[in-house]
Formats: structure tokens, C-alpha cells, sequence
């Protein structure tokens, strides 16, 4: 028995395999066919011919722990994603709560009263209750670790603050986290020495978890950083995932031919890797520091003054009379895009084989970076089609199979029998990015359906309304693989 046929479309299935004609059959939330399908009674056909059929994309570099239960995540809906990796940076709602507001770039993802969730059991049963429209795959946040564990986080923690933080990371991990990261460039960790986080990463390896990491420097240090990245990983014997790797700042333009063969070296040494947003532009909260490695700043949100953000941080300066330094400081707490990458960088990270998707999106930012809607759809539209990076099957393996292998997301990734039906139709002659800089929530085009465990979440240009998401359990991942 099938639930939906999808009728004639061209599979192409996640495993860079070649692109072939074929039905591919839902029943319940597995595929239960992929070929020729023949007339079942009840089932719903959906005309796909002159479409493209893949697995559903999984964003790997997310800050949608909040969205997830807020929103119907049409943001990541409507470019075909069906699952998120959550909790990255360093940065995840749980285990942390907190009476006072979060210290930046904490409330890049929440306020106050969001960070309610001590046990990070607390949060994935959050998610149960109240599933979401898309899958999660959640990471525990060293620095939210650290703001539970420590009252002042501008030095390293001390023996019985690793402690606490290792307690609640052990609790983490039994609840079904599938690993931590680690956001070292920001203040709250930047203090923390390399052996604090191997302190904590030597819990991942007994539970098959992972580590991923914004690294402490990706300007004029990042080859000590990866060194650094690559250490915890030996040192942990765990995974690395290198998080949306970039070289940033005009001083730093064309360097990623240099950190690319490194990368690649060590991944022949152990398990590393590493994800990238199409983009020359960056976004995170609003730093001083940072303003001067920038061709250009665009405000977020503010919330000093909320009715600056989408401005650009020049104008108001000027308007105002003052200095860039002195607009930014009156702005803070706030959030900006810094334009700060070479775009032959960017395209020689996305080319690179072993790079993985993510959009590192903002959903909780009132003017976000487009990534948070277009990443996919410009990978697809614009990288693949237009400028001729690499072949579609090529892109697509980058955001389904390529990162289900890396984070062991059994069941998905994959159209082919047996496997989940998170599934994505698109048409690959129209697929393209559609939000901007200046409009940055429109959807893409060319996404024409979208299932999450055999449920539409999205057709006909808007989201269903269904809420067929899932928390994705490590433990669960791990027994189904077996």
C-alpha cells in the first residue's frame, strides 16, 4: 500500500549516483518504492515529470532552537530542508536557565525567558509535545555550558566548573544530543583554553557524539586555529566538523587556498569536516572589533533601537554625526552583516568535495541575513546552474548524503527503499534565491514539494500547516544503523 506516489519525476538520489527516471512510493513515513510504481487504490499522485526527486536537504549549521518551536519553519521549509543540526557556535537553548538576559551571542538565539530548559531532556521533550514542521538534530553549546556552570566568563573555568559543565553535557548526550560545539571567536569562550574543551570533547568519543566548531580565528590566525580544531579532534579521538569555513577581512582574501590542502591533509589523518553558506557576507551579533575588517555593515536588530535594523551602519552614523565606533555602541545589544569575504574564496570552499551545507540563518533577527531563506536554492540555482561549480547530483550529495553520513542521520540523506520520506521535488531549471539583502524573507523559487516523514510541509508556494517533525535522538540514529 502506498499513502502518495510521486509519478514520473528524475530521482536523483544523494549518493552522487547518476540521475535516473523514476515513481518513488510513500507508505506512512518510509519509502516504500522507488522505480516503477504501479495504480494503487487510495493512494495520492502527485505529476512530478520534468522535476527533480531528491532527499530531503539537511541544513547542517542552524540556529533554529527557538524557530523550531516558534515558527513554522517556513523559512527552511520552502527551500527543502527537512532536517536542521541545532545548537551551533557554542550557542543552544539547553541546559541553561537563566533570570537574566543572555550573554551575547547567546541572544542571537533567544531571550530570557526562552533559555528555560535545565536538563537538555527538557528541551527534546519540548519538541516532542509540541513537534515540529521539519526534523532536529541538536548540539549542546560550550558556551551555553559555561553560563551555567560559571559566574564570570572571561577566564578559564576552573576544575569544578569543568565538572558541572561535563555533568550536564553526560546529561545531554543520555537525552539524545548527537554531540557539542564550541564557539571560541566569541567572548564567552574565547577565554577557554584548548584543554577545556578536550576536557568536555572526551565525553563525545564513549557515546559516538560529534564536535563542531566556530573556530577561535578565521582572519589572520585561522591555520592555528584549524591546528587547534584538529588537536581537540585527535586528542578527543572524535569527529570535527569545521563550522561555515571561511577566511575573512581584505588582509585574508585568497587564503583559503592555503587552509583548503590543509584541511585536506588531515582529513586523511582522521575525521574531519567542514560547511559553508553561499555568501561573501557574514551576520552574528554586533562587534566593535570587527568593523574595521569590513567593506560594508547592515544592522539586524538593535535593541536599543529597534527601528535601525536594516540600515546600513554607515548611514545612521552619518546621520547621527558621529563616528561608525560610537553608532555601534549606542545600537548594543544588536546584531550586523559584515561584508568581509572574497567571493573567489567562497566559491572555492563550496567546490571543495568534502564541503557540506549550512546556512547559519537568523531566524531570530528582525532584518536577517537571506541565507536564512535562500541558502539551498542558491547553491542550486545560482552555484550549480548558473556559474558551473560542480554537477547537480554533486550538489545535491553536499546537503543530503554527504552531511546524513557525517552526523549519523540514519534513514535519511538517501532516496531508496526503506529509507525515511523526507523528500524534496524541485525544479532545476527555475530553482533559484529569491530573498535579498534589502528583502530578506522572500521565498526561493522552484521548490515544488516538500515531505517530511512522508507529510507535505510545503506545495504550491506555501507551507501545509502539518507538523510531521521529529527531535532525532542519537541513541535512536545509532540502533537503526546498526
Amino acid at each position: 500500500m502506498a499513502d502518495w506516489i510521486l509519478r514520473g519525476g528524475t530521482v536523483i538520489d544523494g549518493s552522487r549516483g547518476p540521475r535516473r527516471r523514476a515513481d518513488v512510493a510513500i507508505a506512512g513515513d518510509r519509502i516504500a518504492a522507488v522505480g516503477k510504481v504501479a495504480k494503487t487504490a487510495g493512494a495520492r499522485e502527485i505529476d512530478v515529470a520534468g522535476l527533480v526527486v531528491a532527499p530531503g536537504f539537511i541544513d547542517v549549521h542552524t540556529h533554529d532552537d527557538r524557530a523550531l518551536l516558534a515558527s513554522d519553519m517556513a523559512a527552511k521549509a520552502s527551500q527543502g530542508v527537512t532536517t536542521v543540526i541545532t545548537g551551533n557556535c557554542g550557542i543552544s537553548l539547553a541546559p541553561l536557565s537563566l533570570r537574566q538576559a543572555p550573554p551575547p551571542p547567546l541572544d542571537l538565539i533567544g531571550d530570557t525567558a526562552d533559555y528555560a530548559y535545565p536538563r537538555f531532556a527538557d528541551y527534546l521533550a519540548a519538541l516532542d509535545t509540541s513537534p515540529p514542521a521539519i526534523n532536529a538534530a541538536a548540539l549542546v553549546g560550550h558556551s551555553t555550558l559555561r553560563a551555567g556552570a560559571m559566574t564570570e566568563l572571561d577566564r578559564p573555568a576552573r576544575a569544578d566548573e569543568i565538572a558541572r559543565m561535563q555533568q550536564r553535557l553526560a546529561e545531554a548526550l543520555g537525552a539524545g544530543a548527537i554531540g557539542m560545539s564550541s564557539g571560541l571567536y566569541y567572548a564567552p569562550a574565547a577565554h577557554a583554553p584548548s584543554s577545556e574543551i578536550e576536557a568536555l570533547a572526551q565525553l563525545l568519543r564513549p557515546a559516538g557524539a560529534i564536535y563542531t566548531t566556530h573556530m577561535r580565528d578565521e582572519a589572520e590566525h585561522v591555520l592555528d586555529s584549524l591546528d587547534e580544531s584538529f588537536e581537540v579532534g585527535r586528542t578527543a579521538q572524535v569527529p570535527v566538523v569545521i563550522s561555515h569555513h571561511k577566511t575573512t577581512g581584505i588582509a585574508n582574501f585568497g587564503r583559503t587556498a592555503e587552509t583548503l590542502p590543509k584541511i585536506a591533509a588531515a582529513m586523511a589523518e582522521q575525521q574531519i569536516g567542514l560547511d559553508a553558506y553561499p555568501y561573501i557576507a557574514s551576520s552574528t551579533v554586533l562587534r566593535t572589533e570587527r568593523l574595521d575588517e569590513a567593506q560594508k555593515v547592515l544592522i539586524t536588530w538593535s535593541k536599543a533601537m529597534p527601528e535601525q535594523a536594516g540600515r546600513e551602519l554607515a548611514d545612521i552614523a552619518r546621520e547621527w554625526g558621529v563616528s561608525i565606533r560610537e553608532a555601534a555602541q549606542r545600537l548594543q545589544p544588536a546584531g550586523a552583516i559584515y561584508w568581509m569575504m572574497d567571493e573567489a574564496d567562497v566559491r572555492r570552499v563550496l567546490a571543495f568535495d568534502n564541503t557540506m551545507i549550512g546556512s547559519d540563518g537568523l531566524p531570530h533577527d528582525v532584518h536577517p541575513h537571506p541565507r536564512l531563506w535562500g541558502t539551498f536554492p542558491r547553491v542550486l540555482g545560482h552555484y550549480c546552474r548558473e556559474v558551473g561549480l560542480f554537477g547537480l547530483e554533486t550538489a545535491v550529495r553536499k546537503m543530503t548524503g554527504l552531511p546524513a553520513s557525517r552526523f549519523g542521520l540514519s534513514g535519511r540523506g538517501i532516496v531508496a527503499e526503506g529509507a525515511y520520506a523526507d523528500l524534496t521535488v524541485f525544479d532545476a531549471e527555475t530553482i533559484i534565491d529569491r530573498a535579498t539583502f534589502a528583502g530578506p524573507t522572500l521565498p526561493a523559487a522552484g521548490i515544488a514539494n516538500v515531505f517530511v516523514n512522508g507529510r507535505p510541509v510545503w506545495s504550491d508556494g506555501k507551507s501545509s500547516g502539518e507538523r510531521p517533525g521529529r527531535a532525532l535522538r542519537r541513541q535512536h540514529m545509532q540502533a537503526e544503523a546498526r
